[in-house]
């Protein structure tokens, strides 16, 4: 498998489209229309920040698993990347003020109307969540009962209880009461030229061996300034909306969803796994035996990527 990396298909396009009014970044894999034969589509909805670029090597090896037959795409959150200089942030200042397009809610209805303009009904979803991802997963099948999901894997997934985690409780703070105090630091750094921001990212991440260099660049553009305001505002509902699991939703897409939780995740403690657990003991619900970070992306995109096509290769019959 590591010969392919280096194969033509795994070249992605990167498109930047208004959806829900708000500057959106798709990258992908494979095909870039769909059409009604397509019938399988994997689909990545990030973290927070949602920059499509950290999951890159992810996508890059879980399309290269399949053979490169089933195209492999990542919407970003709104407002989660840097604009072209043809585009601005959002269309309409107005609407997207009014539809919070860029609060928690209006993330969930970005997906959602991403999907109804640029994804056939006909076509077959696996949805890849990851962190708030995986919150997100579970609003749109709750939301939308009729997309057809034939698996949605929720890695290292913030769906509960947010704010009683021990990250929750560092950052809530932060994101809650001192965002603008944030955002003059980010605006400073967002001075410096691009190249001094890519050496610093360097020495910030300087701790992790074997980090994935192309998470750099995409770390360059989250500190553009506005990137990282949408950001914080939308962590800081997830800490006040995050709350209790929701059991009704997972109980009705139970064989659909695998879960998986790390051992040293302070966004999701081991505790949620061994109680997510108790409450759906035939449920597809696992704990990380390799040491995985909650940022995965940093330094084991390729791994993860593996080890979820394994999960689900019986379930898209190749």
């Amino acid at each position: 498998m590591e010969n392919m990396v280096t194969d033509s298909r795994d070249q992605p396009q990167t498109d930047f489209i208004y959806c829900c009014g708000a500057n959106t970044e798709v990258l992908k894999f494979g095909s870039c229309q769909l059409h009604s034969g397509h019938k399988i589509l994997f689909l990545v909805i990030p973290g927070n920040p949602g920059i499509v670029g950290y999951y890159r090597t992810f996508m890059l090896t879980l399309h290269s698993m399949f053979g490169y037959h089933h195209p492999v795409w990542a919407v970003s959150h709104a407002g989660h990347c840097v604009t072209p200089d043809s585009m601005d942030m959002v269309e309409d200042a107005s609407l997207a003020a009014e539809q919070d397009v860029f609060g928690l809610n209006g993330q969930i209805e970005h997906k959602l109307a991403f999907l109804r303009k640029h994804v056939p009904r006909e076509t077959s979803l696996v949805l890849v969540g990851h962190s708030i991802g995986c919150y997100i997963i579970l609003e749109m099948m709750k939301r939308d009962p009729e997309l057809k999901i034939l698996k949605a894997v929720m890695l290292f997934p913030t769906i509960e209880r947010m704010v009683q985690t021990p990250q929750g409780k560092v950052m809530t703070p932060v994101l809650c009461h001192m965002r603008y105090v944030a955002y003059l630091s980010v605006f400073l750094l967002s001075l410096l030229p691009d190249s001094l921001k890519g050496s610093l990212i360097k020495l910030v991440f300087g701790g992790i061996r074997s980090l994935d260099l192309s998470v750099v660049q995409p770390t360059v553009g989250l500190l553009s300034g506005d990137c990282t305001a949408n950001a914080m505002y939308m962590g800081g509902q997830e800490m006040k909306k995050v709350l209790e699991r929701d059991n009704i939703t997972i109980k009705k897409n139970l064989e659909k969803l695998i879960f998986y939780y790390g051992t040293t995740d302070h966004w999701c403690p081991v505790q949620y796994y061994l109680d997510i657990k108790q409450d759906f003991p035939h449920g597809d619900i696992r704990l990380c035996e390799k040491g995985f970070r909650h940022a995965f992306v940093l330094d084991a995109g390729r791994d993860v990527a593996k080890m979820v096509a394994e999960w689900i290769r019986g379930d898209l019959r190749t």
